[in-house]
């Protein structure tokens, strides 16, 4: 069978191919249609979520009468694509996500899911189109996503390893200064800055 559009790069697009990643999450809902092909929706709802690949024994058919699962290398990927860790399958990751959201924002108590995604859908999306940011180099922390010579490179340490749908083929050391163009969405970058540590593809390591 052929493989559907249903996994996502670091700029948030859907693809086919036959590669597997370590999370699997949606975008709102359903935007497949009864042949598993997509139009032109990419997402249902704001709530674009980062879940495991396996939760309470539950076994789903994949693009059947649900919302439309789509699958991610790993969490850096995701963060990039503009999604959040899943309040019911990822409960202490997501509850760590909005605590340290909380902390770098200065508020008083941490925030609801849909007030996180009111932010993140502003800031991943520019019209229908991924939005980039510019940030110093320096500044950046690890799993953050860039674009250089048009492929996306994702920060770990002092380098910067170049992405593919099945895993990282290239390093070359992170520059220390000058502007990035950045695709990791600013309250991502704030909360990764803060202390969360995403789960990285074994191809990173």
């Amino acid at each position: 069978m052929r493989p559907l559009q249903n996994r996502v790069d670091p700029s948030g697009a859907l693809f086919a191919d036959t590669s597997r990643g370590l999370f699997m999450g949606n975008r709102g809902g359903r935007i497949h249609n009864k042949t598993k092909t997509l139009g032109t929706r990419r997402w249902a709802s704001k709530q674009w979520i980062c879940c495991v690949l396996e939760f309470n024994n539950r076994h789903r058919k994949v693009w059947g009468d649900s919302y439309t699962e789509l699958f991610f290398l790993d969490e850096p990927t995701a963060f990039a694509a503009g999604h959040r860790p899943c309040f019911e399958c990822r409960r202490k990751d997501a509850e760590l996500f909005a605590n340290l959201w909380a902390k770098v924002s200065k508020l008083k108590e941490r925030p609801r899911a849909a007030e996180m995604d009111n932010v993140l859908q502003a800031e991943r999306l520019d019209g229908r189109e991924k939005r980039h940011h510019q940030r110093d180099f320096a500044d950046l922390p690890d799993g953050a996503f860039v674009v250089l010579d048009d492929a996306a490179w994702a920060g770990r340490g002092r380098s910067l390893l170049r992405w593919t749908p099945s895993g990282y083929t290239e390093r070359k050391p992170k520059p220390g200064r000058g502007v990035a163009d950045v695709l990791t969405p600013p309250a991502t970058l704030a909360v990764l800055s803060a202390g969360y540590e995403p789960r990285w593809h074994p191809s990173a390591g």
